[in-house]
């Protein structure tokens, strides 16, 4: 499931060139194991825990053919507010423009390996957000 799961998240990132999107959410936690229990139970999502550097659970909300995004359940030492993360085609660019409308950067750009390069904001309105600029080879999967 989370190769195949990463695989899509990638593969929406790429396909969004026109608007910037909503991609991905992450739900902070004290105990990212009752969270993700709670997730379950209450909406069916299949909850993963991540085989990687950190703590995290990886969400799958419904199948790619219904509309949504997927999302993880992060522990709080990594944030605790629920945030977004929106796929843009330049980090750079984007950074700039957020920071030109009011909005305050709160990390610096980082790369994710495999993946690409992102980053965490805060927008006029106090809301927490990251951007995610894909570096991943497009695919012919269609």
């Amino acid at each position: 499931m989370v190769k195949n799961f990463f695989k899509n998240f990638v593969e929406i990132l790429m396909e969004l060139k026109q608007m910037s999107r909503v991609v991905w959410f992450e739900i902070p936690a004290d105990d990212p194991e009752r969270a993700a229990k709670f997730y379950e139970d209450v909406f069916g999502w299949e909850v993963e825990k991540w085989d990687g550097p950190f703590d995290y659970w990886l969400i799958k909300t419904g199948s790619e053919e219904e509309p949504g995004i997927h999302g993880a359940i992060m522990t709080k030492d990594m944030g605790e507010v629920v945030r977004d993360t929106i796929a843009v085609d330049s980090y750079d660019e984007f950074s700039k423009k957020i920071e030109v409308e009011g909005g305050k950067m709160l990390t610096e750009k980082i790369e994710v390996p495999n993946m690409g390069y992102m980053g965490s904001f805060k927008d006029t309105e106090g809301n927490i957000f990251a951007i995610m600029e894909s570096n991943m080879p497009e695919t012919s999967s269609k």
